[in-house]
């Protein structure tokens, strides 16, 4: 049997090859680094990670369930933390062994029955036949680059290349986007900078890291409230800790909590409220070191940083293959292809509060569907021709998300969770019928 290929060892690519080895399907990993951990290692070629970043999710709002997070490590590990936890994940599930490293992949392409990979190591170049492809490189390395209208003659650079908050020293920043990224990235700079400024073109919502002592996305949940009364009663909450956005010169968001991803940041607003940093609008002309504005107000900065987000990116394979809509791939639970049943893009996939545990359940649910489909089970055929039917459908449990490409994979935790759950456990009670009736096969033999 050929191994199924898995692209990537971040922590979707090493829960992915863990199921795979779980049901007992071959696999190889590619990896363009020397070790495992993806974005979270500072020192892959591929990072854009910075030295300040830390989870804006909660430690055991995040872990592997079954592979739990040291009690050592803070509520809010930082990215050296987090490489080790997948370093110890790797050993743990024996995930080394099947991983080619240095390894980059060039090129995959269907043929017949099976897939073609082509690598490169060192500068040599190989192909192999694999079963199948899972796609798992991560969706925050490639730049949304910034295009600047005029001619900037400072320093322009994108958030993926900022590692040091020694970058900013001495300089007149602008800062440009003001998501989790960018409002980081800011308070880092506040203790550089000459000056630091910040052009903000749509409202956002901010919440702090914790509230009464207890990390923010550990409350509530006790009880499940729709998902208007939810954003109404969640909105209201906010505003009395926090306060409106205007009230700190920036825009009020013009859509409902939840419908775009809220910025989790307890020290940004302190630091805007304390003049560090100067919120700005819309860019509208650049002209040598001096940026306009839409508000008719200009001055002049020495570097701007685009803190614009990244674009999903998967220059390996023809976008055709992966049914691309837009700004994403259209694909059932974010996951499978009808037309190409040998495919998975693994991770494309975003919710306030999903997790890597919610990944990993993605991951499980992909690897079971493998098993049973090549043991030729009815439950696996009946998946495949829902998914023939469903690929159109969104987990977005009646959200309107925003249309920006950032969102464009989003989707609602608890009705994604549900849909993955639920097929699990139909594809897991066929398997129970189908070693019952083996067993039952070999007592009636014995007998």
């Amino acid at each position: 049997m050929l191994p199924y290929a898995v692209i990537g060892a971040g922590p979707m690519g090493l829960c992915t090859a863990r199921r795979l080895a779980q049901y007992g399907l071959p696999w190889v990993g590619f990896e363009i680094h020397s070790d495992v951990g993806g974005l979270w290692d500072i020192d892959s070629p591929t990072s854009t990670m910075y030295q300040s970043a830390h989870l804006i999710s909660s430690k055991h709002k995040t872990e592997f369930t079954d592979f739990p997070m040291d009690d050592d490590v803070p509520t809010y590990p930082g990215h050296a933390h987090l490489k080790k936890y997948f370093q110890d994940y790797a050993r743990h599930f024996n995930l080394y062994a099947h991983y080619e490293f240095n390894t980059e992949v060039i090129k995959v392409e269907p043929q017949d029955d099976h897939w073609i990979i082509t690598t490169r190591t060192a500068g040599k170049d190989s192909t192999r036949a694999v079963a199948g492809v899972l796609i798992a490189n991560g969706t925050l390395h490639h730049a949304n680059e910034l295009a600047l209208p005029g001619q900037f003659t400072g320093q322009v650079l994108h958030a993926k290349e900022y590692r040091y908050a020694e970058q900013f020293k001495g300089q007149r920043v602008l800062i440009v986007g003001c998501g989790n990224s960018g409002c980081d990235i800011a308070v880092d700079a506040v203790h550089q900078a000459a000056s630091v400024d910040m052009s903000v073109r749509r409202g956002y919502y901010f919440l702090p890291k914790f509230i009464m002592g207890k990390p923010t996305d550990t409350l509530g949940g006790m009880v499940r409230l729709p998902n208007r009364l939810k954003q109404w009663v969640d909105g209201l909450l906010i505003r009395l800790i926090i306060g409106k956005p205007s009230q700190y010169g920036l825009p009020d968001p013009d859509y409902r909590l939840y419908e775009s991803h809220p910025v989790i940041n307890s020290i940004f607003l302190h630091h805007i409220g304390h003049g560090d940093i100067q919120p700005r609008p819309s860019i509208t002309k650049a002209d040598g070191n001096t940026i306009y504005f839409s508000d008719g107000s200009s001055a002049d900065y020495d570097m701007v940083l685009a803190a614009t987000g990244y674009k999903l990116h998967y220059p390996f394979i023809d976008p055709s293959l992966l049914n691309w809509r837009h700004y994403a791939p259209e694909l059932y639970l974010n996951v499978f292809n009808p037309d190409q049943p040998n495919l998975f893009v693994m991770g494309m996939v975003e919710a306030a509060g999903l997790g890597w545990q919610g990944r990993d359940d993605q991951a499980h649910l992909v690897a079971l569907y493998l098993r049973q489909r090549a043991e030729g089970r009815p439950s696996a055929q009946r998946f495949a021709k829902h998914v023939e039917q469903k690929v159109q459908q969104r987990a977005n449990g009646g959200m309107s998300y925003l249309d920006l490409e950032r969102m464009a994979y989003y989707v609602h935790k608890d009705t994604y969770l549900q849909a993955l759950h639920a097929h699990i456990k139909t594809l897991q009670a066929d398997m129970a019928f189908s070693q019952m009736s083996d067993i039952q096969r070999e007592v009636r033999h014995a007998e």
